[in-house]
């Protein structure tokens, strides 16, 4: 569904469920992290793109005063929030998400007035999508929409961020809730996840578009390895006598090789060469140098895989089917996205070769591991919008 097709959707839903039509219609989308990974936390960059796929919530002034009455449209769920006092942790667990952004407003003095509201998400759950960020964000930008009080889309970000650490116990980078707030469609964000200065990388060639393919798989050694790897990445930053890895080059840590276990050097390499293959990657996307932007992802996947090992075997698969259809089959680079052991690749390909490679990919994929993928395209789109207000 486009945008405009899902906004009709859920304002109809909204009609059903409250009967009459909602005055507010608000979206926010989920993303897909085209390269920088496990660079957000070494103070590195990251560079993520808004995808067509979006959290949508379509909301009138509510019946019962002193409270927020949520009704989700795909799995016919309702969340009733007391608003009358200061918002709490509740059940069902999904609305965590948007009872964190609503607190957020409180903490700022906003006081949050009786709503209804209908809303429904097609970012896909579970892939590494952001569909957390994507709701947090759109509730954000609801109450903006209902209050008239509107906060800048970075602290809005980090609003997000705050309730997605307080609500949803996910200690996240700012990285999700920024491109959901602040993208802008037919750009990528550079992110610089210490100063949080951003920059938009516009990314308008017709000829290109992404592909995003979840495996489906998600392996349960997530957490603690990520945890593992953020400390590795803390001790080859003490051993080189720098703030963070952001500060390191690939000389000094070459020099101080001898002072690492083999893991500390190769997690360290990992992310100092990652965070040099996204500033290069996306001067790359300015200038529309697709081959040279492919060889940075396949690139960045290698290093993923091989020193900061947190990809998978249907991971990497994926990328070698990729590789296999080439250049000449119309794509130009994969790699695996988001925290690994699972989840999405993404891959940049000819917008002409997208259906061939799509069949290619999934054919080839269910073969090699018994598992159907789901792929699809998308375009850079836009970040957080009122549709109707």
């Amino acid at each position: 569904m486009t945008l405009q097709e899902l906004s009709a959707h859920v304002a109809a839903e909204f009609k059903k469920t409250y009967g009459r039509p909602p005055r507010w219609i608000v979206a926010a989308p989920g993303r897909v992290n085209v390269i920088g990974e496990h660079t957000d936390y070494n103070d590195g960059f990251v560079l993520p793109m808004a995808i067509e796929y979006y959290a949508v919530m379509a909301a009138d002034a509510g019946a019962t005063p002193g409270t927020v009455a949520i009704y989700d449209t795909q799995f016919k769920e309702t969340a009733t929030i007391d608003v009358s006092a200061a918002v709490t942790k509740g059940q069902p667990k999904w609305s965590n998400y948007i009872r964190g952004a609503i607190a957020g407003f409180q903490n700022r003095g906003v006081k949050i007035p009786a709503l209804d509201v209908a809303f429904m998400s097609t970012v896909p759950l579970g892939g590494g999508l952001s569909s957390s960020a994507a709701l947090e964000v759109c509730t954000a930008t609801l109450i903006e929409a209902a209050t008239g009080k509107t906060i800048d889309p970075i602290e809005k970000a980090l609003l997000a961020q705050k309730a997605e650490h307080d609500f949803a116990g996910v200690p996240c980078g700012i990285m999700d809730q920024f491109i959901s707030a602040l993208g802008r469609e037919g750009h990528l964000l550079l992110l610089d996840c210490r100063t949080r200065k951003t920059e938009l990388v516009p990314m308008s060639d017709p000829a290109v578009a992404l592909l995003i393919i979840n495996t489906n798989v998600k392996h349960e050694l997530g957490s603690g390895e990520y945890a593992k790897r953020r400390a590795e990445c803390e001790e080859a930053a003490r051993i080189l006598g720098v703030a963070s890895l952001r500060d390191a080059t690939p000389d000094q840590l070459e020099r101080a090789k001898s002072k690492m276990t083999d893991v500390v050097f190769r997690r360290a390499r990992h992310v100092i060469g990652e965070i040099e293959r996204t500033v290069h990657a996306a001067e790359g996307i300015r200038q529309s140098n697709w081959p040279t932007v492919g060889q940075f992802m396949y690139a960045s996947h290698a290093a993923l895989r091989d020193d900061y090992e947190v990809s998978c075997k249907e991971l990497d698969v994926v990328v070698d089917i990729a590789e296999d259809i080439g250049f000449k089959g119309g794509v130009y680079g994969c790699r695996m996205t988001g925290g690994g052991f699972g989840g999405c690749c993404v891959a940049l390909v000819k917008a002409e070769a997208i259906e061939a490679i799509t069949k290619k990919i999934a054919t080839d994929y269910k073969a090699k591991t018994g598992i159907d993928a789901v792929i699809f395209s998308s375009r850079p789109a836009a970040g957080a919008t009122i549709i109707k207000g």
